[in-house]
């Protein structure tokens, strides 16, 4: 059923779930979510399942003219949000009437919001997943960001009597200085020790070009070996993958990569794929050294939160 229409569509807004696996080796991104901890919070305040799809707002948000009674939320970086020109509170559930009119504003702080809405976003499944893919114009809506005059769908949802709201300890703080714990390698031994060093204590600065491909940093050139070629025979990336390019300046991949020629560093552990996410360009970044032990040990104890949310606001 019609759930909402596009009066003003944001800079960049697109539906998005947990991803699309299974398929990088045909070429087809993950897409996703880039802040999952985000996009499973605001489903779980609406009464959705994790998985649902979400829209993914960035920077400036859209301006929604709702179809139909609902529940809604937002999660993620903080945007002014206003229903009926009334303030909106993030990380926590609302309802909504027809006609209504949810207007999200420019991002204070982080970088990506996530709408859900109680049913979850309906748009066809391709290759398993609702997330859309821009460049490779699939999945989502007609595989593209929204525009002007889209109207969107959701499924049958539950409505809620109370609303719901994350506790406030739980709410992440998006801070320009950002600490990414990292595993070295799987390229590692293709540098300098004194590369690795530098890496690993250096601060580095997000650039302009930081998307959901990659975020380029800017900061101390990390040298390579200098028996080792500047590249390498392309290979499988992941999101958090750390390539150092011929100018030594590094590139955290994200989402929409599924091969990569440049030598990786390193590996962002994936709980802390969301606050690269929530970066802006100027914000700072640093490296911390971590084992992988300590990465699945980190992994668990965010599963348990999860679980421990879930709980908590149901």
């Amino acid at each position: 059923m019609d759930a909402f229409l596009v009066q003003a569509p944001g800079s960049y807004t697109t539906v998005q779930d947990k991803g699309r696996f299974g398929y990088q080796k045909m070429g087809v991104p993950v897409s996703g979510v880039l802040d999952s901890f985000a996009g499973s919070v605001a489903n779980l305040l609406v009464g959705n399942p994790e998985e649902s799809a979400v829209l993914e707002i960035t920077v400036i948000g859209p301006r929604l003219e709702f179809l139909r009674k609902t529940d809604v939320a937002l999660a993620g970086a903080e945007m002014g949000a206003t229903l009926n020109n009334q303030p909106v509170n993030c990380w926590e559930s609302f309802s909504v009437s027809p006609g209504d009119i949810l207007k999200i504003q420019q991002v204070k702080s982080g970088c990506r919001a996530y709408l859900a809405v109680s049913g979850g976003i309906e748009v066809p499944e391709v290759l398993g997943s609702r997330s859309t893919c821009v460049g490779g114009k699939l999945g989502g809506y007609q595989g593209r960001l929204l525009k002007k005059g889209d109207i969107l769908r959701c499924g049958e949802g539950t409505y809620l009597d109370v609303p719901r709201r994350l506790p406030s300890a739980w709410i992440p703080r998006h801070s320009p200085e950002i600490v990414l714990r990292a595993i070295p390698g799987p390229q590692d031994d293709y540098f300098q020790e004194e590369g690795l060093v530098t890496f690993f204590q250096s601060e580095f600065t997000v650039g302009i070009n930081a998307n959901r491909m990659g975020y380029r940093l800017q900061g101390p050139s990390i040298p390579q070996k200098e028996d080792m070629p500047a590249s390498i025979i392309s290979d499988p990336s992941i999101s958090g993958s750390v390539q150092i390019p011929a100018d030594g300046q590094p590139i955290i991949l994200l989402v929409e990569q599924t091969m990569g020629g440049y030598t990786k560093i390193a590996t962002v552990i994936s709980t802390d794929i969301p606050k690269i996410a929530q970066a802006i360009p100027g914000n700072v970044v640093r490296f911390d050294k971590v084992t992988l032990g300590t990465a699945y040990s980190l992994y668990m104890e965010q599963k348990k939160l999860m679980r421990e949310i879930a709980r908590n606001i149901s």
